[in-house]
């Protein structure tokens, strides 16, 4: 009974081993290669799927999802003959698992050497300030090119970045100094600009107030102009409605006399020719008052002191 035993147990663990290589779960977004006999039988897709038992075999399961693969830096020498550093990252989906398995070895290392080549080839037509200001154009014509060729791979290449572009050490010096050299010449410029601005805000202030002030001056001048011809008129409509007579314009313009001669600087100064009607209007007021206290004299019998004749013909006229 031992033997019939071994011989149910043996047969329990193969039917359970054939049950486990009979029933293959794929899990989703994935996909597996089944080949019978060394050959390409089918693609199982995601969920249950049902395989005979030590006939078919599972080769390769492979990730439909987008990838992300990023390469180490390639140099690439540009037209101009110099020597940059690009590092690229490609993002590509399998679509097709039996061309990506049977059309190529290693799809990620064609593709790498695909991508080393076509940049070589894009950035050997760009000199090295194009290509440091092209990105979008190489990575558009680098797709075009990885996109086609690794369409037969059952690839397809969604996005190509070139992560960084990293020329040699000289140019980057160059570089620094000539970015340095035009950040100094646009601050340079907008100083000047400011100088510029602020002189001409200056000068225009100071117009604008030379302006005001002249004619400030020009309205106060007018302004006090009228007031003297107001005043000159005033006291002109006022000496014509007093009415006076010759004696005391003569007497105003003698008291005027003692101004004119006012002044430490005052050592010279000339009378005036209308002094002498102004002295002939005193003499004729003083003479009338004379004849008037000589006549009652004569008649009262004074008593005061005579002058005699002589003596007053030694005395000047006033005339």
């Amino acid at each position: 009974m031992e033997p019939v035993i071994i011989v149910l147990i043996i047969l329990v663990v193969l039917v359970f081993i054939a049950l486990i290589k009979t029933i293959q779960v794929i899990p989703q977004a994935s996909a597996a290669i089944v080949e019978r006999f060394g050959r390409y039988t089918r693609t199982l897709n995601a969920g249950l799927n049902i395989v005979v038992p030590f006939i078919d075999t599972i080769r390769n399961r492979i990730d439909l999802r987008e990838q992300v693969v990023p390469f180490p830096p390639q140099p690439v020498i540009t037209q101009d003959n110099l020597v940059v550093n690009i590092d690229t990252v490609i993002y590509y989906q399998v679509t097709d698992a039996r061309a990506a398995t049977y059309e190529v070895a290693s799809y990620i290392q064609a593709i790498e050497q695909l991508t080393v080549t076509t940049l070589r080839n894009i950035i050997g037509g760009m000199d090295l300030e194009r290509t440091l200001t092209s990105r979008e154009e190489i990575n558009a014509a680098l797709r075009g090119v990885l996109d086609e060729a690794t369409g037969k791979w059952g690839i397809r290449v969604n996005r190509v970045e070139l992560k960084a572009i990293e020329p040699p050490t000289s140019i980057q010096d160059s570089m620094e100094k000539q970015m340095r050299a035009d950040r100094d010449k646009r601050a340079a410029i907008l100083q000047a600009e400011g100088v510029r601005q602020s002189e001409i805000l200056r000068a225009e202030g100071e117009k604008q107030s030379q302006i005001l002030r002249a004619e400030g001056e020009a309205k106060a001048a007018a302004l006090r102009a009228e007031g003297e011809a107001q005043a000159v008129r005033t006291v002109f409509e006022a000496i014509h409605a007093g009415d006076p007579d010759q004696k005391l314009l003569s007497y105003q313009y003698l008291q005027m006399l003692p101004k004119i001669a006012e002044g430490d600087a005052n050592k010279l100064w000339i009378v005036p020719s209308e002094i002498g009607d102004a002295l002939k209007g005193l003499s004729g007021a003083m003479g009338n008052f004379g004849g008037i206290g000589g006549g009652s004299g004569g008649n009262g019998g004074a008593t005061g002191p005579q002058v005699p004749a002589q003596e007053r013909r030694e005395k000047p006229s006033i005339d």
